[in-house]
């Protein structure tokens, strides 16, 4: 099954937008590996728009020499020669959102070329579609060429939540579908995408996901959508967030600057496997309030069940008192069963509780435990 599990990789927009060339990809898909990113499975290296030419040659796509003179298809080598995954960029409208050749028309020839490319990945975006097109049809239309390849390609579709896809895109073909406006380097940009979607990822299942956008932990202000910046607080809340809600996790960011605090971010190993569980079961929403307090749950594996608690507030803001009931998971009192919690993100152990759990968190903070099941004996 292709995108069994929510996607994980890194795509070259948000940092590099236009600025990309074959040895920046390259440098990249080294840093995957050598810096541990593979080991926890970030395996996609995703080149976005700006990589061909600005018209087709006998009706094809041909990536600009001047910035990948050796091709895509040795571009793919290279990147599965490091035990990784190519992924590229086309549109469903008539130019790419840069004006650069889109599929529009041809996504038959299109798809066969990419799958002659060894691409594993299709960003598919929504730039210049037609006022009188039909949006499903055009996502039917390029998931049904990507299949007559005979290739495992995974299709990410991205219309940006127009139509509401969470309706309609698994059942046309995609893997996942951008169900949000595109993120920006800001605290406001990552919560009110957060907002927008706290109730909109039940179907969220091993085949197709909800994809809330790229990650922008590390970003710092800098690259294609820097207005700003997070502090690493607030990076680490957007990283809970989009692990917890089962989003694809594609950083952003530039591999070769992300300090030890960003890298230790994505490299929460208890959020990733959340995100990563052999369930892939969406999470639910227990409570939240008019003060952007909200909590979640969601079953993992191994009779285990994740809990989070994010703090929406400024940071000149009130800390909020948060708790949970464990009748809200379905567990009762009567039952004897008790819960081991470990905070999924520093890994401490938080002791054994039978009844309820409750705590503090300060504005911008998250807190996300993993509470083990203990039945009576």
């Amino acid at each position: 099954m292709i995108a069994k599990k929510p996607p994980m990789g890194w795509n070259s927009w948000n940092t590099f937008g236009d600025k990309i060339n074959e040895q920046l990809i390259k440098e990249m898909a080294d840093r995957i590996v050598e810096d541990g990113y593979r080991d926890l499975g970030y395996e996609y290296i995703i080149i976005d728009d700006c990589w061909s030419l600005r018209e087709r040659v006998d009706g094809k796509l041909v990536a600009d020499p001047a910035l990948f003179p050796n091709g895509m298809k040795a571009l793919a080598d290279y990147i599965h020669s490091k035990g990784l995954k190519f992924g590229m960029y086309s549109c469903a409208g008539t130019k790419t959102c840069a004006g650069y050749p889109s599929s529009y028309g041809h996504e038959f020839s299109d798809a066969k070329q990419f799958a002659e490319w060894d691409v594993d990945y299709l960003k598919y975006d929504f730039c210049n579609f037609p006022v009188s097109g039909d949006a499903k049809n055009a996502y039917l239309t390029m998931a049904m060429a990507l299949r007559s390849t005979g290739r495992d390609i995974l299709f990410a579709a991205c219309n940006w939540g127009m139509y509401d896809p969470s309706g309609w895109m698994r059942s046309h073909g995609a893997h996942s579908y951008r169900s949000t406006g595109d993120i920006f380097d800001g605290p406001k940009s990552y919560k009110d995408l957060f907002i927008s979607q706290v109730e909109n990822v039940e179907n969220n299942a091993p085949g197709c996901w909800n994809d809330m956008d790229m990650l922008i932990v590390g970003m710092h202000g800098n690259g294609n959508v820097g207005i700003g910046g997070c502090s690493d607080l607030q990076y680490l809340q957007h990283f809970a967030m989009w692990a917890f809600l089962g989003s694809p996790l594609i950083i952003g960011a530039d591999l070769r600057k992300l300090d030890e605090a960003n890298k230790k971010i994505l490299f929460c190993k208890g959020l990733i496997e959340i995100n990563q569980d052999e369930e892939c079961r969406p999470p639910f929403l227990v409570d939240h309030d008019d003060t952007r307090k909200y909590t979640f749950a969601k079953l993992l594996s191994g009779n285990r069940i994740a809990i989070a608690f994010f703090n929406l507030a400024a940071e000149d803001q009130w800390t909020q008192n948060v708790g949970i009931c464990f009748d809200d998971l379905g567990i009762h009192s009567e039952s004897g069963i008790r819960l081991q919690l470990t905070d999924a993100i520093t890994g401490e152990d938080l002791g054994i509780y039978e009844d309820s759990y409750a705590t503090k968190i300060a504005p911008d903070e998250s807190k996300v435990i993993i509470a083990q099941l203990i039945f009576p004996e």
